[in-house]
Formats: structure tokens, sequence, C-alpha cells
């Protein structure tokens, strides 16, 4: 366990640390992002199909999905620099492997496991801070910080990616093995080693784990080839997924070591926060896609014209550390939630007229909308998930909040996906029917968050009639 910084600021040290975990935050977030603006160059040069295409980013999906759990309970169990450390050595081998494949297959492996390594690598370096920096305004600071980063990594890539991909598309892999490197350095030097604790070691419960990571596999696959298969296939992988999800839960309430403690779904805060980061990222993701396709296949824009269109969304990675932390200390955790949904739900409203000739100023208000909306909600929503967990389970609350980011993250591009190859071929009018699927997406989101006021109001209204 790290030592627990205690005083209400974060120290010069603390900042040192909380800057190598950034970092690695901000590597995960802008790979994702920069790959999906380098998929048309890597399809030139591999000669790959669609299905095959897709793959690329599928596999990093259900290896991260699939495993981030079981990373969180490692991190709690086995040692959360460990993992991270380890972790992160895995994700600069194999990021390296990818710039060098020259077959589809190699790209899809390199990938499927740079997945599982972010899956461990990602909620070890969440716990650090939430077992790091003492609950309260201090930790407040550093996980809206750190979400800052993360948002901002993941803005960032897709500029970063069109303009390596002009360049080759194999630097969208290696320049992640630099930013890897220098990472992994000041993590050796900079984040204390674990402290063993007192007490009977718990192990692992295997069948548990197995059984989790081939639930979570099957549901994410079901959602990412949901567009691409019959839909029998999907109904069948979507109930084996719910059938070995129910194996998992009767086998967790009788283990003597589970993998997971599944009272802890009882705590209504985390289960909001979760629900809520499903329907943030997934609104994102799916609004990002229908973006994309709408300026390179509708408008015929480069790769580093739609990055640098879509940049101004990355205003959250500057007001996410400064403006969010003041409006959670003024107005509340829940109130500031409530007003990203409710930003968000006014940027896709704004993008749903959009037309053939649309300019950029047209555009422009929805992505402005967009990153303020992902700049009040991503960090706070993490506070949420991981408030009043105890410490030896922050480790299982991270991979949760990861999880629902990552399965988020497939819905919402399956189910925009399905909408828009629903025909032939892509119109306005198939645009904008995929640009429903977001806007319902934040709709639901408010009344979530909705719910959390009321929540926190209902204590006040007792109070004043006792």
């Amino acid at each position: 366990m790290a030592a627990t910084i205690t005083q209400e600021r974060i120290t010069g040290r603390g900042w040192a640390v909380l800057f190598v975990l950034c970092g690695a935050i901000f590597l995960e977030g802008i790979d994702v992002s920069m790959m999906g603006v380098a998929l048309p160059s890597i399809r030139a040069e591999l000669g790959l199909a669609t299905g095959e295409l897709q793959w690329i980013v599928s596999a990093y999906a259900l290896g991260y999905g699939g495993f981030v759990l079981l990373g969180g309970r490692a991190a709690d169990l086995l040692g959360r620099r460990r993992m991270f450390v380890g972790w992160l050595a895995i994700f600069l081998m194999f990021s390296g492997l990818g710039g060098f494949a020259t077959e589809g297959w190699v790209l899809i492996l390199a990938r499927f496991v740079t997945g599982i390594a972010a899956a461990f690598m990602t909620p070890a370096g969440l716990s650090i801070i939430t077992t790091t920096y003492t609950e309260g305004p201090q930790r407040d600071r550093a996980l809206l910080v750190y979400a800052g980063t993360a948002a901002g990594g993941f803005s960032l890539g897709m500029v970063t990616g069109g303009l390596l991909s002009s360049i080759d598309w194999r630097w969208v892999f290696f320049a992640p093995v630099l930013v890897s490197a220098i990472v992994l350095a000041g993590a050796l030097a900079l984040i204390p080693r674990d402290v063993r604790t007192p007490g009977p070691r718990h192990g692992f419960d295997i069948i548990g784990t197995l059984t989790l990571t081939g639930a979570m596999m099957l549901l994410i696959s079901t959602v990412v080839r949901a567009p691409d298969v019959a839909r029998g296939q999907t109904v069948g992988t979507g109930i084996a997924g719910l059938a070995v999800l129910a194996l998992f839960i009767l086998i967790e309430r009788r283990a003597k070591s589970s993998l997971i403690r599944l009272g802890i779904l009882r705590n209504a805060g985390l289960v909001r926060a979760n629900l809520g980061a499903i329907l943030l990222v997934g609104s994102f993701v799916g609004f990002q896609f229908v973006a994309v396709l709408y300026l390179q296949e509708l408008r015929h824009w480069s790769e580093l014209e739609t990055g640098l269109a879509l940049m101004v969304i990355g205003i959250d990675s500057v007001l996410a550390p400064t403006l969010t932390p003041w409006l959670v200390k003024r107005f509340g955790n829940p109130r500031v939630v409530f007003g990203g949904f409710a930003l968000a739900t006014l940027a896709y409203a704004a993008f749903l007229p959009l037309k053939a000739d649309w300019t950029y100023t047209a555009m422009l208000p929805a992505f402005i909308l967009l990153g303020l909306a992902f700049a009040l909600t991503y960090g706070p929503l993490t506070i949420a998930a991981t408030d009043g967990v105890l410490e030896n389970e922050q480790g299982l609350a991270s991979g949760v909040l990861t999880t629902s980011f990552q399965f988020g993250s497939a819905l919402g591009l399956a189910v925009v996906a399905a909408v828009l190859t629903a025909t032939d071929v892509l119109t306005v009018d198939r645009f904008r029917a995929g640009l429903v699927v977001p806007l319902i997406a934040a709709v639901l989101g408010l009344l979530i968050a909705g719910r959390g006021l009321l929540v926190i109001a209902r204590p006040r209204e007792v109070s004043r009639t006792s």
C-alpha cells in the first residue's frame, strides 16, 4: 500500500507522483483516439477487409473489458505499484510490436494484449491515487486532475493521430512507446514500494476469475460484433454471456476468497456513477464516430483536418483540473454531474440539424458544449464511483468504473454503427438518425444524475421537518 499523503494540500512529491500517474492515463487515452484516426491508412497498407479492420479496435476493447475487474482485484491483492509498473512495461512492448506488424493478425494480437495491459495498469494507477491522497478536497483535486488528463489525452489523440498518420501510421504505435518509457522511469523512481499489511493473505478465486472474464468477453464481443453478424448469433452470444455472468454470481456467493464482494454493488452512489459513466462515454464515442464519418466520408476532409476540427473538444483538458474542482467545492459533486449531462444533451441536440454543406462555424457550438460537458462530468463521476469505498477495495471499485467506461465505449459505437449501416449509402438523414443515439444516452444520464440530486435533497427536507 502506498504511503498516504495526509496534508490537505498536495505536496511537491505528491504532485510528482500524480504527474507520473497522469502520464499513464494520458497515454491510454491518446492511444485509443489515435487509432481511430489511423484506421484508413492501416487498411490501405495491410489490405485489410472492413471486418478485419474493426478488430483492431474491438480486440483492444475485448482485452480491456474482459480483464479489467481482475486487474482491479490484482492491484488490491498483489500490490498496486507492482501491477502498475509491470503492466506498463508490457503495454510498452506490445505497442511497439504493433508498429512492426506486416500482417493483420499480428496487429490484432498486439492490440488485444495491449488492452489486457491497460486493464491491469489503469485500475492500479487509479487506486494508487485513491489510497495515497487523503479523502476529501485533496483526493478530489487529484482525481479531477487525473480525469482531466485522461479526457485531454483522448481529445489530443485525434489531432496527433491525424498528424502521425500523414507521416506513417506506424508512428501511431511507436509514439506511445516513447511516452511509456518516460512514464515507466518516473514510476520506478517516485511511486513508493508496496507495503505488505499484516494478517492472512487471501488468494485468488481462480474459477470466479475465469467465469467473470469469460462473461465480460462474451458480452463485449456481442456488442462490438452486433453490426456485422446475424441477429441470431448476437442473441446467442448475449444469452451465453448473461448465463456465464449468473454462474459467476453463484460462485462468488460460495467462494471463501471471492474475486468481488457483491455487497459493494449495494452502494447506490457507486451504481449511479457507473451507469453515468456508461452513458457519458457511450454517447461521446458514438458522437465522435458520426462526426468523423460525416467529415471524412461526406465532406471529404482529410484526417488531419478532421482532428483539428474536433480539437476544440479538448477544452476539457484545461477546464477539468481548473474550473471543475472549484465547481465541485462550490456546488457539490451531484449538481456538477447534472450540469455536465445537461450540457451534453444540448451539444448533441445542437448537432442534430446538420446539413451536407454545414460550415465549421455551425458545428463549433456543439463541439464547445461537448468539451464543457466532458469537463464537468468525467472527473466527478470518478469521485462518486470511489467515494466511501473501503481502502482494500479501491482497486476493485476502480476496475468496476473502468469496465463501465470501456463497456460504454463499445456499446455506444456498436449501436451507432448499427443505425448507420441500416442502409448501404451514408446520407445526411442517416447521420441524423445516428445522432439520436448519443442524444438519448445523454438524456438518460441526465435522469440518473437528477436521481442523485433527489437523494442528497432528502436529508435536508427531513431536517427541516424535525
